[in-house]
C-alpha cells in the first residue's frame, strides 16, 4: 500500500495505481489529476494541499474538489502527496499585510520570492516599532547632577545641593589626595605639621596652617 510520504517521482506512484486495476473513469481522473499536479509544479508552487488541488480539479471539470476528502478517494490523496513531496516543503503563507504586495507575487522564483517576503515582513516590524517609539514623544530628563541632595524651603522651588566632593573628577581627587599624602610630601622634602601647615625639611611653613586639614575636609565633604 502506498503512503503520503513517499519521495519517489510520482510518474512511478500514477502507474503503481493505475496498476492496481480501477475501473477506467478512475484511471481516468488519476491521470487528469496527475497532469494538474504536473502543472502545478511546473508554476513553481509547493502548494499540494487538498484544498487547493481540490480548487482545481473543480475548476478543470476533473471533479468536485470534496471528492477528495471522501474514504474511497485514497489513491487521489496518495498521488497528490507524492507530488508535494517531490515539490518540497510548501513555502511560509504570506501575513494578510503583505497579500496587497502583488509585485511580490509576480516573482516567479519561489526562492527569491520567499526572501523579499522575510525582508518585507521585517521592514514592516521595524517600522511598527519606529512608530511606537515616535507615540512616546514626552521625555523627561533629569538635570539634576549625581549625588545632589534637594533643598526645599517655605514658599521657595527646591534647590539641587551638590556638595564639594561631588564636584571632583577621579583626577582632580587623586591629586588631592596625593598631595598631602606622607609619602609624597617624604619624597619632596617635606612633612605635615600638628595644625595641618605643610613645611620643608628646615622647618619653614610652604603651605599655611589648616592646609592638610582643608583639603581632607573638601574630600570627605
Amino acid at each position: 500500500m502506498m503512503n503520503g510520504a513517499t519521495d519517489v517521482h510520482p510518474d512511478v506512484v500514477l502507474q503503481a495505481l493505475l496498476a492496481k486495476g480501477a475501473r477506467s473513469n478512475r484511471r481516468s481522473n488519476l491521470a487528469k489529476i496527475h497532469e494538474l499536479c504536473r502543472i502545478q509544479h511546473e508554476t513553481g508552487s509547493r502548494d499540494f494541499s487538498l484544498p487547493t488541488i481540490g480548487r482545481l480539479a473543480e475548476a478543470a471539470g476533473i471533479l468536485k474538489g470534496r471528492v477528495l476528502y471522501n474514504a474511497q478517494s485514497a489513491d487521489y490523496k496518495v498521488l497528490i502527496e507524492a507530488w508535494g513531496a517531490y515539490a518540497g516543503p510548501p513555502l511560509p503563507k504570506l501575513p494578510r499585510t503583505l497579500a496587497s504586495y502583488e509585485y511580490l507575487m509576480r516573482i516567479e522564483d519561489p526562492a527569491i520570492r520567499s526572501i523579499i517576503q522575510a525582508i518585507i515582513v521585517e521592514r514592516d516590524k521595524l517600522k511598527a516599532q519606529l512608530n511606537v517609539l515616535k507615540a512616546n514623544t514626552q521625555v523627561i530628563v533629569d538635570r539634576r547632577p549625581q549625588g545632589a541632595t534637594i533643598a526645599v524651603s517655605p514658599g521657595a522651588k527646591p534647590v539641587a545641593v551638590l556638595a564639594l566632593s561631588a564636584q571632583l573628577t577621579s583626577s582632580e581627587r587623586e591629586a588631592l589626595q596625593k598631595a598631602i599624602s606622607p609619602e609624597y610630601l617624604e619624597e619632596r622634602g617635606l612633612q605635615e605639621g600638628s595644625h595641618g601647615e605643610i613645611t620643608n625639611e628646615h622647618g619653614r611653613i610652604v603651605f599655611e596652617v589648616g592646609f592638610a586639614r582643608a583639603i581632607r575636609k573638601v574630600l570627605v565633604d
